[in-house]
Formats: structure tokens, sequence, C-alpha cells
């Protein structure tokens, strides 16, 4: 393994251990990194073909055994290990190209289509008449019943009648793995288009989470599912509010899981949601209640022994204490973020974390420095930061062009500028991303005494069509 990734170009740290964990089918569905060496190895097949899973089908918050066998500490089912591999090799890297070494480019947005056409394992031939109605169902709401049968895992012959109880009668496991399944479906169309056409839409299974968790169940196991469900798709559906520049409505979704997650003692829910009231807090003007939520979110955390959850939750402390102008604090941050990140990925890391990869962790580095006004410190990692993301997250791809077009302008860089805003310009084709076009917005600002030159006289004209703004 380790030598065909070499002759790639891919640095994986496969080990006996790992090759362990793919042979008693522990990892579902390999990182991008791992794809990569596997399709090299194995040319002509598909991961389909080597027995992976869809990688949407491990993309929520986790695959469970159908038995429900209860734990010492809540009587819930032990959550299984986590469907993906995690790992991303020594430098975190994901670099998945297609076989030209060209990244691909989106097709056109459609946003009732809930099939990611970029998952190589997701299974295509399907009933289309059927997932079509699936489809309707989930993007535009209605009634209770309509709601409910938004949760269903899409491409199910019908909306199981056990998960939407009638009065009087408890939630079943139906409900419970319709939740889950509302929750996948929700990130991986976040990953790849942004927030904005998706909240409104995504509220009317979050009212149904919470009716089943009302109805109750029959079973300690099922309602901790159901709480650990409804708490992450609050969460979710919080994020999409966040992203698409709707800070209110994501205080009230972050509070709602923070608030389940205590009702059903569930730590790793808590500290998700410290975690992203962290980052709402930084974004919405409030440094000092990031700090307070990240260090929160970290004393959750220690619970769980993921090193990289800890390292993200101590990135999110750094972006508060550089808003604080604390650059001392700031740094320490950020230096114990990378040791802990180096730490490597473990079993307890919580799978809503795929995204947390070295990309990720230079675009956080990149707006701590550009917080401190370091432009040239911030140019550089948000430019790693955009060379290292995987072409699946094409809004954070889409962000961290935003967050290098800013700081190159606020650099005295204002042809470097123009050309990454012009990059984002051709994303925002796809991304629906409030928190983005913002950022471009204040681009424009800080480069319009620069229109004389002719890039920037183009980004700045592009940039003011109606065609982006509509």
């Amino acid at each position: 393994m380790r030598r065909a990734g070499r002759e790639i170009g891919e640095r994986v740290s496969c080990d006996a251990r790992y090759i362990g964990r793919v042979e008693a089918g522990e990892i579902r569905c390999p990182n991008y990194a791992y794809e990569r060496v596997f399709l090299h190895m194995f040319p002509g097949r598909t991961l389909a073909d080597l027995g992976f899973a869809p990688r949407s089908s491990v993309r929520g918050r986790g695959a469970r055994a159908d038995t429900e066998v209860p734990s010492p500490r809540t009587g819930s089912p032990p959550h299984a290990p986590s469907g993906t591999d995690a790992a991303h090799g020594p430098d975190g890297a994901c670099r998945t190209r297609g076989p030209d070494g060209t990244r691909p480019v989106p097709d056109a947005y459609d946003p009732h289509d809930l099939h990611d056409p970029y998952d190589p394992f997701e299974s295509h031939p399907r009933n289309h008449e059927e997932s079509d109605v699936q489809r309707r169902a989930f993007m535009t709401g209605g009634t209770a019943t309509v709601a409910a049968a938004s949760l269903v895992p899409f491409g199910l012959a019908a909306f199981p009648a056990a998960a939407v109880p009638e009065s009087g009668r408890r939630a079943g496991r139906t409900g419970a793995d319709a939740v889950e399944e509302a929750v996948r479906r929700i990130r991986l169309l976040d990953d790849r288009h942004g927030a904005d056409a998706l909240y409104q839409r995504a509220t009317a299974p979050l009212h149904t989470a919470y009716a089943l968790l009302d109805a109750g169940t029959g079973r300690q196991a099922t309602t901790d599912r159901l709480y650990a469900g409804a708490g992450e798709l609050a969460l979710s559906v919080g994020w999409l509010a966040h992203d698409s520049g709707r800070f209110g409505d994501a205080r009230s979704h972050y509070a709602e899981a923070l608030a389940t997650s205590r009702l059903s003692g569930d730590p790793a829910l808590e500290a998700h949601a410290f975690c992203n009231m962290s980052f709402l807090a930084r974004d919405a003007g409030r440094p000092r209640e990031a700090v307070r939520a990240a260090q929160a979110g970290q004393r959750a955390a220690r619970r769980l022994g993921s090193a990289r959850l800890l390292s993200l939750l101590a990135l999110r402390e750094a972006g508060g204490l550089a808003g604080l102008g604390d650059r001392a604090g700031s740094e320490h941050a950020l230096a114990r973020a990378q040791t802990l990140y180096g730490h490597g990925p473990r079993d307890a890391d919580p799978e809503w974390m795929s995204f947390y990869g070295e990309a990720e962790l230079a675009g956080l580095e990149a707006q701590c420095w550009s917080a401190l006004g370091d432009w040239p410190r911030a140019a550089r990692r948000a430019r790693r930061a955009a060379r290292l993301q995987d072409p699946h997250f094409a809004r954070n791809t889409a962000l961290y062009t935003a967050e290098l077009a800013d700081d190159l302008a606020r650099g005295g860089r204002p042809d470097e500028a123009a050309a990454a805003g012009e990059v984002v310009l051709d994303l925002l084709d796809t991304v629906r991303s409030s928190r983005v076009r913002s950022m471009l917005d204040g681009t424009a600002r800080v480069l319009r005494p620069h229109r004389r030159t002719a890039a920037v006289a183009a980004f700045l004209d592009r940039h003011a069509t109606p065609a982006r703004t509509a």
C-alpha cells in the first residue's frame, strides 16, 4: 500500500492495524487518499468491487448495528466504529483527481437533487420516478406527515408507517433510522452546494425529529438514538442558518442541540454544540463568547478520546483570542491545535468531522492570522488550504479561496487578489453561501481604489453583475 501510494504521489501511513481493520470490515469507506491508492492497485475496479460501502451511507453520525445492545452508561447501543477511514496520512492531504490529473468541475446545481454526482460509490441506477417524489418531499416540507416523509432514506420504496406514529403511539427504530439519514443527506448537500438553498427546506425534518421525541419510544436504546439524531440534525440545520447569514436562527438551533445533549447526557453532542457555538460567536463579533464556548467544548471532549476533536476546538479558541487581539494566546492555541492534530486519527473521532483535514486546519489558521492583521501569513495558509481541499467539499474550496483573495487584497497584492476572486466567482455558480459572498463583497470594497488595473477592473465588473447577486 505504501509503495503504491508513492508511485502516484500519495503518502499513506498504512500499517498492519489499518489492513486488519479493512479485512475486518471496520473501514466501510476509505478516505480520498486511500481511495486513489486502492484504485491504482486494482486497475479497472471500483471500490464497490472491492467491497466498500457508498460514501453517502457513512457521511452522517455513524451506522449502528441492527441489534440494539444497551451500553453500560445509558442503556443505549454503543456507537459502531466510524464508517469512514478518517486517516489522511502524515500530511493529511486529500487530493482526489480525475484520470487526467485535473480536479472535476461541478455540474449545474439542482437544489432538488439529493444524489451526489461526485460520490464514486453511490449506486446510480434507481427508480427515478420514486426518488423524485422523495426528493420533493424532503426539499419542500409541508404537513407533519410530509415532513416525516422527508426523513426517509432516499431510494426506499416508501417511508415506513411506523416512523410516523399516530396519536397515542410511540416512535420506533424506523424513526431513528430516518433522522440519521436526514443528517447524512443534509451534510452531503451542504458540502457540495452551501447552505442558502437548503436552510428553509431542512427545518421540516427537524420539527419532525423533535415530534418523534415527544411521542416517546418503547426502548431506551431507541430514545437515545433519537436524542442523538435530533441533536445532530439541529446542529446541521443551525449550520445551514449560520452559513446563510441567519445568525439568530443559528444561535437558536445550536442552543436547542446543546439542551438536547444535556438532557440525554451525550458528551459528544455537547462538544459538537459548543464547537459550532464558538464558531458562530466569532463570526457574529462576540470573540470572548467564542473563547468560552470553545473551552467548554474542550472540557466535554476530553472524555471522548479524540485528539482531532480537541484540535478543532483549540482552533475555535484561537479564533476567539485572535478576535480579542490576543496574539500570544492565539499563537499558543494554534500550536496546541497543531500538536493535537499530529496525534493522528482515532476510532473515537466523530464522523461529522470528516471535513477536518489538513486543508481545514490551514484554513482556520489563515482566519486567525487575518484577524490579527498578519496578511502575508494569512495568505500563505489560505493558499495552502485551497490547494489541499478535496473537490467534494466545494463550499470549503470557495471559502478558502475567498479568504485568500481578501488576505491578498489587504496585503497590497491587488492583481493576485483579483485572480483569486475570479476563481470564487466561478465556484459561486454551484455554491450557495452567504458567508462566502459576504467575504467577496468585502474584498471588492478593498480593491475598488485599484480599479485602473485591468485584472481588478475585470473582477469588479463581474462581481457587480446582477447574475451573481440574483
